[in-house]
């Protein structure tokens, strides 16, 4: 060990020995207390003053009624040895002596809290072989050093650091081995943490890590500082360049308990509480109580020679040798050098320069599977390969003219039209609609630009209106049907423009009078086209074909409002005359799409087409597991999902392949694209990260045309996106696709797949699993993403608040008869008129006038506002505006003092100014990132719809209905690549109420009554449950991230304490008060979007509540994981605010097995500790404990008046 030696002298009630190891100067600070001295020697030597409060009665495990101490046998004792010092007497090994020190009884008495007794459990009948008795000798030192270690913050507990003190305490010139470790391992696997990594990486640690890292709380030693936070020049011009050491060094942890510390009075020596007032200088280097240490070890040790009569007696059951089976068993825990860490050297170089033809997908799969970054990740079945696909081609029932068919050839070169092609448009020929929902690339624009030019050849003052979700694609389009035109006679000059929020005032009356084509979005038909009627009556006489491209985008809320919107549309072509406009629609494929456009645009005389004649090249999709921290120990936890997608992405371009990688949100796709360029860095190709670009929402339009341009032009290798290029915007050829994470639904993942092979070439498709549950279901069920059918869309026509909104503009447009006008907007227009809209003598229904002179701007259509920050670089006064951001947004993604993403650069925030809506902020290097911190009270508060979730008859009820939100935005974390927390800062904001709509289910009491009677925390176990739902909700329902939510329970409220284990700073404490609200025991979900009516993703999710819960429950029973607070895989979700650390996976598992009507298995349930345990200051599961109640049984939400609905 390195570092300057030092001998310091501590003096106590106790013999003064010396302290001897390595010493930093700056780090390492004695702390003296009062009667209270620790000393130990690296060497081997340890003094430990007792006071009588750690030790007590306790109940053998034998059930014997005797008395043991709690406290540690000596090392070279056996666990048969007969050991029992005096109740109030500890035996401690200094130097080569054994010692009896003698505490005084306390006296102070304490409330004994009884639980129901535990089983008995079986030990071996057979000795105890002596390899086992050096095996518990083994666990014992390791167990005393290490505890010790951790009382010192800034000492790495890596192998070589503590083995010379090990070896001390097992005497006899025994020698800690590598193998050692193993052993114990095999004996505790989820107790211990022995593995290499990366020493550039290994900041100093804070004890109790693992457990931490559970939650993502994990806090390095030493805040962030200014020298962390670079601003200099070099920072500034962009120059960042990171140290790259991979020497790969031994960690060793216990991850099964942690130590809450205390702070000390500096004069008197008395632990007292950190308060905000206090000086960062009156603020020491906290301190353990012996009383706490000793706990610690002492349940460490009871816990292995509970484990180790355990794997003695199964032995004895299976007939098997325990020292042979042991010795097999320890090679699956032999460390070995990570595989999936950051730094991991690759075995072969990669190419030196980016070939320009690439070599088969094929080929490039069979090169990866052979590098030292590929460890199985491809899941078993989860490689799939489809041939080409030869074209099938179809004929018309009507002919084309010479000029359509030569500017088909010209610009397209078609010859033949697919199967597909020639069938939309034979339907379109005869007067029907038309929904397509073929493949991406499949040559659907070809079906609604065919017949609008056959229109205008027989008519030139026909008009169509073509309708997409964004500008790019309308965009794309146009210069399409431009191109078409030139090629035909007579019609070289007509006018298709754009008609969007871009087009210039002066040009628009232009455009409405003399365009034959125009390319809109919904909102500007909303907004502009059909509150001004009077002047677009031409336009909409003549109006032949609306085309309305990506049908399956007009899902949930804006679908709603989409709907209502085409409503209005039909209604003003009506009453001018034209009621043979025909729809054209395009999708992805979907579940439902010939039921999803008539509900959209109110039509029944709908013939779809699915059939695909389409060609394609060879295909392949992959499946890619993250793997394993450890690949020898599922336990380990699943390494950094970005980290292995990055490597990916990153190796197939080398090798040529122009790739597209696909992110949930927005954060991911900047912190993907600088992984990205971190690793092209790490390869020495720094130069190929600037190939490589971010595309998402929040850019200008600038500068995502650029993008599409340079993507288009082969000058880009790769993009990192959200799902705004998932639409379909053409930009070239691209040969691979990543999804990185499952996207929600089925029909996201097969849409971004399509966007590879766009020129019939062979093409690779890779899912990315990550830790979600979800993502985990389709890495084991791979089967499920080629076979499992698409989900549904949904859209709500019976929302009260959008009806209303609509039904103001129809009248504003055009005066309503409620009679006549009830086949657009429904029945509930006949009671909504005489209340909502004003009346005339002449029996017509007009806008109310509060919704005027402009209804339609008081209608959003969408999640958009009007008002937005703009972030302003002003590094080196540059003064450049890099983005907007929605002020909704702002107050969660920007505020002073947290990190800006933008292009995959980190920004830091020095200014929100929330008058002049602006946010400054300059370029810094610094390797962590901001969570906002809020905590939310979920109340219903009026039932609307019941169902049963299952046929059992002891089988629960979900109910559907309104339901009050209260929101609190109370601070923000800092928190590094790897989730632990850096920082927590403290704001003060006013709380936010809203009513939405949304589901519940009450937890029947024999749940609670199982939960309590093994001192399982109900709230903790509601938690997980909830998150287990809400993670699969994507399965069955088409929404993006955030639509539904659940309340993430907050440890402060739960708990009835900060979050110590946090190690959020002393400055940032409260003094918390034991919590006033004690909660209903329900499960909640609601829709986040929509208003007090809600978005109608959670109705959907209601209808399937039965089959969620039966997935939840599988999901939890066949996670490997080992942790009582469960993991990513099964109940914890890393988007949580509250880092999942009220969880309980047992709890959740017996909460929805009671629900669906299920027998529990309550004798497997785990016990939750002591509240002593907790007191001894251990931690882990003794927070979750029984004993601090939050929450109580649930009483039936009230009916809403008139409202009873059983489903």
């Amino acid at each position: 060990m390195d570092g300057t030696m030092e001998r310091i002298t501590i003096l106590g009630d106790i013999d003064a020995r010396d302290l001897a190891f390595p010493v930093n100067q700056d780090f390492y600070r004695l702390q003296l207390r009062h009667r209270a001295l620790w000393s130990f020697d690296m060497t081997g030597s340890f003094s430990i003053p007792v006071q009588a409060s750690s030790l007590k009665r306790k109940r053998s495990h034998e059930g014997d009624g005797g008395l043991e101490s709690n406290v540690p046998p000596p090392l070279n004792a056996s666990p048969q040895d007969p050991v029992d010092p005096p109740p109030n007497e500890l035996n401690v090994q200094i130097g080569g002596s054994i010692k009896t020190i003698t505490a005084k009884k306390s006296s102070k008495g304490k409330k004994v809290t009884s639980k129901p007794p535990k089983p008995l459990k079986r030990t071996p009948s057979a000795p105890l072989p002596d390899a086992f008795k050096r095996l518990s000798q083994t666990h014992r030192a390791l167990n005393l050093v290490y505890t010790f270690c951790c009382t010192r913050k800034h000492f790495a507990t890596t192998f070589d650091n503590i083995k010379k003190a090990v070896q001390a305490q097992l005497g006899q010139g025994r020698e800690l081995t590598v193998e050692d470790v193993a052993r114990v391992k095999v004996i505790v696997p989820g107790a211990v943490r022995f593995e290499y990594v990366d020493e550039a990486k290994l900041e100093v640690m804070t004890v109790g890590d693992e457990e931490k890292a559970q939650y993502g709380l994990h806090k390095p030693s030493s805040l962030v500082s200014a020298a962390d936070m670079d601003t200099t020049e070099d920072a500034k011009s962009g120059d960042f360049h990171d140290a790259d050491d991979t020497k790969q060094v031994l960690l060793f942890e216990f991850i099964d308990g942690d130590l809450k510390r205390e702070v000390l009075n500096p004069k008197t020596g008395e632990s007292m509480k950190p308060m905000r007032r206090m000086k960062d200088d009156d603020l020491k280097m906290p301190v353990y109580s012996q009383k706490q240490m000793l706990g610690l070890i002492e349940k460490r040790n009871a816990k292995f020679s509970d484990a180790m009569n355990a794997f003695l007696v199964q032995c004895q059951d299976k007939n098997l040798d325990p020292v042979d089976s042991i010795e097999q068993e320890k090679n699956a825990f032999l460390p070995t050098p990570p595989s999936s860490g950051e730094n991991t050297a690759l075995a072969a170089k990669p190419p030196a320069t980016i070939p320009k033809e690439r070599k088969s997908i094929e080929e490039i799969i069979a090169e990866i599977r052979q590098m030292d970054l590929y460890h199985a990740q491809i899941v078993p079945e989860g490689h799939r390969v489809f041939e080409a696909q030869s074209p099938v081609y179809g004929d018309l029932t009507f002919q084309l003219s010479q000029d359509l068919v030569n500017a088909l050839y010209n610009t397209k070169g078609i010859t033949q039209m697919y199967a597909h092609q020639t069938e939309a448009i034979n339907h379109l020929y005869e007067g029907h609609n038309v929904i397509v929902s073929t493949s991406t690339s499949s040559g659907k624009s070809l079906i609604y630009q065919v017949p609008m030019l056959h229109e205008l050849e027989k008519d030139p003052e026909s008009r169509g209106m073509y309708i997409f979700p964004t500008k790019a694609l309308a965009q794309d389009q146009r210069r399409s049907m431009m191109d078409l035109l030139q090629y035909m006679n007579g019609l070289q000059h007509t006018m298709v423009e754009t008609f969007d929020g871009d087009t210039p005032m002066g040009s628009r009356n232009m455009i409405r009078d003399e365009a034959r084509i125009i390319f809109t979005n919904p909102d500007m038909l909303h907004i502009t086209i059909l509150p001004q009627e009077s002047s677009w009556r031409t336009f909409l006489k003549n109006l032949k074909f609306v085309v309305v491209d990506e049908l399956h985008v007009y899902n949930g809320l804006f679908g709603s409002h989409v709907a209502f919107i085409m409503r209005r549309l039909r209604r003003i072509c009506a009453a001018v005359g034209n009621r043979h406009v025909k729809f054209i629609s395009c999708s992805a494929t979907v579940a439902n799409p010939e039921d999803h456009m008539k509900s959209v645009f109110g039509v029944q005389d709908v013939k779809l087409v699915d059939f695909d004649g389409s060609p394609s090249g060879r295909k392949e999709f992959v499946c890619w597991n993250t793997p394993f921290k450890d690949p020898k120990d599922p336990t380990s936890g699943r390494a950094d999902t970005v980290t292995e997608t990055a490597r990916l992405f990153c190796q197939l371009i080398l090798r040529g392949v122009r790739v597209i990688a696909f992110c949930r949100i927005r954060k991911l796709c900047e912190i993907l694209l600088q992984s990205v360029r971190a690793e092209f860095d790490r390869l020495e190709r720094t130069e190929i990260g600037s190939l490589v670009m971010g595309y998402r929402g929040g850019y200008s339009p600038q500068d995502r045309r650029q993008i599409e341009k340079e993507m288009f032009e082969g000058k880009l290798m790769g993009i990192v996106a959200t799902n705004a290029l998932e639409l379909g915007v053409d930009i070239g050829s691209l040969d691979a696709v990543i999804t990185m994470g499952f996207p929600y639904s089925i029909s996201n993942l097969r849409q971004q797949s399509g966007r590879a092979g766009r020129r019939n070439k062979d093409s690779l498709s890779v899912l990315v699993g990550d830790r979600y549950p979800t993502d985990q279901h389709y890495m084991q069920n791979p089967d499920e993403i080629f076979t499992r059918p698409n989900c549904e869309l949904q859209i709500d026509l019976s929302n009260e608040l959008i009806l209303e909104g609509h039904v103001q503009c129809a009248a504003f447009e055009m005066p309503i008869r409620p009679e006549e006008d009830s086949i657009y907007f429904g029945q509930q227009l006949l009671a909504l008129a005489p209340t909502r809209l004003t009346k005339d003598p002449l029996g017509f229904y007009h806008c109310h006038p509060r919704f005027r002179p402009n209804p339609s701007r008081n209608v959003s259509i969408r999640d958009t506002e009007d008002q937005h920050f703009a972030v302003i670089d002003t590094t080196n006064n540059r003064n450049i505006v890099l983005e907007e951001v929605e002020a909704s947004r702002a107050f969660f993604t920007i505020y002073e003092g947290g990190i800006f993403l933008h292009q995959g650069t980190t920004y830091l925030v020095k200014e929100l100014n929330s008058e002049s809506f602006l946010a400054r902020v300059v370029r810094v290097h610094v390797d962590w990132n901001t969570m906002q911190r809020d905590f939310t009270d979920i109340d219903p508060i009026e039932t609307e719809a019941m169902r049963l979730v299952s046929n059992s008859p002891s089988a629960s009820r979900a109910f559907f209905g309104a339901i009050q939100i209260h929101a609190v935005v109370y601070g923000f974390f800092k928190i590094d690549k790897r989730g632990r927390v850096l920082d927590a800062v403290a704001v003060d904001n006013p709380p936010i109420d809203r009513l939405t709509r949304g589901m519940w289910l009450d937890v029947p009491t024999r749940a609670i009554d199982i939960l309590q009677s093994h001192r399982l925390n109900v709230a903790a176990a509601i938690h997980a449950a909830e998150h287990a739902i809400l993670s699969l909700l994507p399965s069955f329902v088409v929404s993006s991230p955030g639509d539904v939510r659940t309340e993430c329970k907050v440890a402060k409220k739960e708990l009835g304490r900060p979050l110590r284990r946090a190690n959020v700073p002393s400055e940032f404490e409260e003094k918390l008060k034991p919590p006033s609200r004690q909660r209903p025991a329900r499960l909640t979900f609601y829709d986040a979007k929509g208003g007090s009516c809600g978005s109608g993703i959670a109705s959907k999710a209601f209808e399937f509540i039965g089959l969620l819960l039966r997935r939840a429950v599988a999901r939890i029973e066949t996670c490997s994981c080992l942790s009582p607070q469960g993991c990513v895989e099964c109940v914890c979700d890393e988007r949580c605010k509250e880092m999942n650390v009220v969880m309980s996976k047992a709890g959740a598992g017996a909460i929805l097995r009671c629900l669906l009507g299920w027998e529990v298995d309550v004798d497997a349930l785990p016990w939750g500790e002591d509240v002593e345990g907790d007191e001894l200051g251990v931690g882990g599961a003794g927070e979750l404990a029984g004993g601090l109640e939050t929450v109580v049984r649930a009483e039936e939400v009230p009916w809403k008046a008139g409202c009873r609905v059983d489903c």
